[in-house]
């Protein structure tokens, strides 16, 4: 009995030196390209026609998407080319954390 307690604490340790490092998982990809197709600000949303989305593992498409924080769509106006970063939350839904206008 003692011995399957030492392995599972010695796997709870393991999995929380291991976990931190798979949160900053998502730095490693490229921010993503999209075109700024509709602004929401009253419900805080988004909707942007991106190119593939690599840290999601998501293909171009056309969607709506939350905003983490208001301010962010001060930034950009409709028809506006951006790099952005989404990221998923723990209820599933996918959050734009940070976007700016591309460099033409």
């Amino acid at each position: 009995m003692k011995s399957i307690l030492r392995t599972l604490a010695f796997l709870a340790l393991a999995i929380s030196l291991v976990l931190p490092l798979s949160l900053h998982a998502a730095d490693k990809y490229p921010l993503s390209e999209g075109t700024i197709k509709k602004i929401d600000a009253a419900g805080q949303r988004i909707m942007l026609a991106h190119g593939p989305i690599e840290n999601l593992f998501m293909p171009p498409m056309t969607m709506m998407f939350k905003v983490k924080d208001a301010a962010l769509l001060k930034q950009v106006k409709e028809g506006d080319k951006v790099l952005f970063r989404v990221e998923e939350e723990k209820n599933g839904d996918y959050v734009v954390v940070s976007i700016k206008a591309a460099k033409k």
